[in-house]
């Protein structure tokens, strides 16, 4: 399969840890974010959020551009962040906002 019809899990791991991609793609990204109970967007923003006070920034990267494809403004991200500064961290909001501009840099 050609890296262009892989998925990002596929891409990044998939010869090294097929399971988890499997696991990846069919189970988080097939069945819970295709669940009817809560909106892209709102499965975006809570993930967005938990990666952010957990210091998850690698992944932070991928999640805040499907965060904006599943209807979050720039805005509203930054705001998140800036929020979250006071409950996960001074320093895990820094980290964080260092990868939205990134992010976001990329999508001007």
């Amino acid at each position: 399969m050609s890296d262009s019809h892989q998925t990002r899990a596929q891409q990044l791991i998939g010869d090294f840890a097929p399971k988890l991609v499997d696991l990846t793609d069919g189970v988080l990204f097939g069945d819970i974010w295709k669940r009817d109970e809560l909106s892209p967007r709102d499965r975006s923003l809570i993930t967005v959020a938990s990666l952010i006070t957990s210091g998850s920034t690698d992944q932070l990267r991928g999640h805040l551009a499907l965060a904006r494809t599943n209807g979050l403004t720039e805005i509203e991200l930054k705001e998140a962040i800036i929020h979250l500064a006071f409950y996960a961290g001074w320093p895990k909001a820094m980290s964080a906002i260092t990868v939205a501009k990134e992010v976001f840099a990329k999508d001007e």
